[in-house]
């Protein structure tokens, strides 16, 4: 029997060989009760190229002194923010991993504001 974190890396299996097989840069996201991180890394797989999430100081001072980044608004800004680091680092098309998180509230929200601030995928 596998728990719950097991079962999520087995979801996340197939989606990860998918995009490594159309080679192109993904936007991976992983979420906790208190944070959400993104980043995009290479097509290859061989290195991070930017990164962003609610555990960053200048994040955590927009989201008010508790530094709340367990929620959609949270989300949005670190959608927007990593969105505006890829395109900065010259990346404008990316597959978008989900790392076997339902796509919905959070990881929705990440994705939709990233979509937004003119990130392809």
């Amino acid at each position: 029997m596998l728990n719950k974190k097991e079962q999520r890396l087995r979801r996340a299996r197939q989606t990860r060989i998918r995009i490594a097989n159309q080679g192109v840069a993904r936007l991976t996201v992983h979420r906790t009760n208190l944070h959400i991180y993104a980043s995009v890394i290479s097509g290859d797989g061989a290195k991070v190229l930017v990164t962003a999430s609610t555990a960053e100081a200048e994040v955590r001072q927009v989201l008010g002194g508790s530094g709340k980044g367990g929620n959609v608004a949270a989300a949005q800004i670190i959608g927007k923010r990593v969105a505006e680091k890829a395109k900065a680092a010259g990346v404008e098309k990316v597959a978008f991993d989900r790392a076997g998180f339902a796509f919905h509230g959070r990881v929705k929200a990440l994705a939709e504001s990233a979509r937004e601030a003119g990130l392809q995928f």
